[in-house]
């Protein structure tokens, strides 16, 4: 891990806000543009839980809609549901997998008592140059790598994905997203995936808010950043059963 430094971050945030320009998917959901929102810079949503069954029941009794399953991350130790959230953004419920021996997944789920928020992605057309422009401000970057699982139907998605190395995560939550790049010829999940919900708001809680409202401008996001005591994700959604908050 990285750690970095108040004034690390901060001339980070200052030179690279002139510099990164996130290349991202047009359109509600997927539009990291520099300077967009959390909200519409979001891909997917992390909802960490230790039982992919009861974590799949979890969300349906809150939102009325029940995920499908997605499949498994072959390596990763983990696999998923989805249910969609509006444009080009979706909710992952991601679960060990019984079938996979090895666990890699940077966030250990498994030992979860209750379901959590435990990151975000960021969409991008351009995860080359994202993670250029990141390396040129002096971040530590992750990939960007390839990556796959194949759908219950048969279907193989494809993406490519990167992420920030930062001291901004905890054990168990990272607020700072990784991008993700999908292939062209691969189905974006939220098109797709059981439909009915759609994401209002995405705030980000952390002891060092301004230092992290700082990072995430640097990488073209302006996100609503709230001090606390822990580091937390929480989420509005509308749903058919009325707004509910993910966290």
């Amino acid at each position: 891990m990285n750690l970095w430094t108040r004034r690390d971050v901060l001339a980070f945030g200052a030179t690279a806000a002139a510099a990164v320009n996130l290349r991202t998917t047009p359109g509600a959901g997927g539009n990291a543009e520099r300077g967009e929102s959390a909200v519409n810079a979001v891909d997917h949503l992390l909802l960490g839980v230790a039982d992919l069954d009861a974590g799949i029941a979890w969300v349906e009794q809150r939102t009325g809609v029940r995920a499908d399953v997605g499949g498994s991350h072959p390596g990763m130790g983990t696999r998923n549901a989805l249910l969609a959230l509006g444009g080009r953004r979706y909710l992952e419920i991601i679960a060990p997998d019984p079938a996979q021996t090895a666990y890699s997944f940077h966030i250990d789920v498994r030992g979860l008592s209750e379901p959590r928020l435990i990151t975000w992605a960021a969409a991008t057309r351009d995860i080359d140059g994202v993670a250029a422009e990141a390396r040129a401000a002096n971040l530590k970057v992750y990939g960007p790598n390839a990556g796959s699982r194949v759908r219950p139907d048969g279907l193989t998605l494809r993406w490519r994905s990167m992420a920030i190395v930062a001291a901004f995560g905890a054990p168990a939550v990272d607020p700072v997203p990784f991008f993700i790049e999908w292939a062209a010829d691969s189905r974006h999940p939220s098109q797709d995936s059981p439909q009915g919900c759609g994401l209002e708001s995405l705030v980000l809680h952390h002891p060092k808010a301004e230092d992290l409202t700082a990072l995430l401008k640097g990488l073209g996001i302006e996100a609503e950043v709230r001090a606390g005591a822990e580091v937390r994700l929480t989420a509005a959604l509308r749903t058919p059963r009325g707004g509910q908050v993910l966290q």
